[in-house]
């Protein structure tokens, strides 16, 4: 049975026409912040939106973006687990891949699996967590080599 809602005008409705969610903001876990500014800004070209602090000597929270891509990164214990996995839909991942081997990372040397259905180029941080982006194949677009 499907719930229902009423309306401004007073008509029925279903709850999922009134339900819309704008876009998930995963909280990965850091423990060290320099690898974390390193990795994520200056390997990955994302850029630091702002942090936040509830002190001196307190955990970092901060908020990483990227071509729509927004991350929030955590020092806190209890907001993710380390070792995570985030699964990244995205276009242009062979332009992707070129920039980052072209930055020649020391821990990190991304290669792309061509899967039935798409692209996969996963890197991991220095936490162990996982970006597997990823992007869908499609007929009559060229895919990188």
């Amino acid at each position: 049975m499907k719930a229902e809602a009423t309306d401004q005008a007073g008509k029925a409705a279903s709850v999922e026409e009134h339900v819309r969610f704008d876009q998930t903001c995963p909280i990965l876990r850091i423990f060290d912040e320099p690898a974390a500014k390193e990795f994520y800004l200056g390997f990955l070209g994302f850029h630091l939106d702002w942090e936040h602090r509830f002190g001196e000597d307190y955990p970092l929270y901060a908020q990483v973006s990227r071509a729509g891509l927004i991350l929030h990164l955590s020092g806190h214990h209890g907001d993710a687990c380390p070792g995570s996995a985030l699964f990244v839909p995205m276009q242009g991942i062979g332009a992707f891949h070129r920039e980052l081997s072209g930055k020649n990372h020391k821990h990190t040397k991304p290669s792309i699996a061509d899967e039935a259905w798409g692209l996969i180029m996963e890197v991991t941080d220095p936490f162990g967590n996982r970006l597997r982006f990823c992007q869908r194949k499609e007929e009559g677009v060229e895919q990188p080599a």
